[in-house]
């Protein structure tokens, strides 16, 4: 018999963190086991203005909760911040292919940009467990955007923050970032936006990306979150949303 993937969650946390960034915790049961980089669907609780649900990283878990990071950008995640401890929400989870860890490599790291951070958290805490060492390179827009970087270094990463305008850090891209302070490493794990992506495949860095993209079934019925491979059009939502760099086709 298939286990179900539709589960009820109730709020049990929920706060701002960073400019129009939440974490959101929420208890359920029978939740797991959930790898790092797989995604839950959540079902907004006013289905006639937002019927299609929406794909959120997992950033933490264990058997009784999970831990949401979203931030707002459309009426649906504005929708979403209004949740009150108690709220409950219809969350179709564990989804997708999360992060294949390579426990053969010694010097890893974990490259972040924006709302593309929160599943390398969940990810952090398994490499320590297995004490593989890792730097951490996360991007930003501004000060106001920044989180999670205490919690990385409470795991023992060296963790280095790029900043758009300057504000905090280096000024620009994680990859000039990367150059300029010279950061080495075997292989990365990133999550980010496409351009930052796509930038990584184009260094030629050996290593496994996680695609943020929109979706509208979320397990692999519709294929509108296709993405284009050396082999086929993977699904983000299925065979992804992480997928191998040496796999990954770019538009030059």
């Amino acid at each position: 018999m298939v286990k179900s993937l539709n589960h009820k969650y109730t709020v049990v946390s929920h706060e701002l963190i960073a400019l129009k960034t939440y974490k959101m915790v929420l208890s359920g049961t029978d939740i797991g086991p959930i790898s790092p980089g797989q995604f839950g669907n959540l079902q907004l609780p006013d289905t006639h203005q937002f019927f299609l649900r929406r794909p959120l990283s997992i950033c933490d878990y264990d058997q009784n909760t999970i831990t949401l990071i979203y931030k707002i950008l459309g009426n649906g995640t504005e929708s979403l911040a209004k949740a009150e401890i108690g709220d409950i929400f219809d969350i179709l989870a564990p989804l997708g292919t999360g992060f294949t860890i390579q426990k053969d490599l010694q010097k890893q790291i974990l490259i972040g940009g924006g709302v593309g951070v929160p599943p390398l958290y969940y990810l952090a805490k398994e490499l320590s467990k297995q004490n593989i060492d890792f730097d951490v390179v996360l991007g930003f827009n501004t000060k106001e955007d920044i989180f999670l970087t205490e919690e990385f270094k409470t795991l023992g990463a060296n963790v280095f923050v790029a900043t758009m305008d300057g504000s905090v850090g280096h000024k620009g891209h994680v990859l000039d970032l990367i150059k300029q302070k010279n950061i080495q490493f075997d292989y990365y794990y990133a999550c980010g936006p496409e351009r930052m992506l796509h930038a990584l495949v184009k260094e030629g860095y050996n290593g496994q990306l996680s695609f943020e993209e929109r979706m509208g079934c979320g397990f692999g019925a519709c294929m509108g979150c296709s993405h284009k491979t050396l082999t086929s059009y993977k699904r983000i939502c299925k065979e992804g949303p992480v997928l191998f760099s040496d796999e990954v086709m770019i538009d030059e």
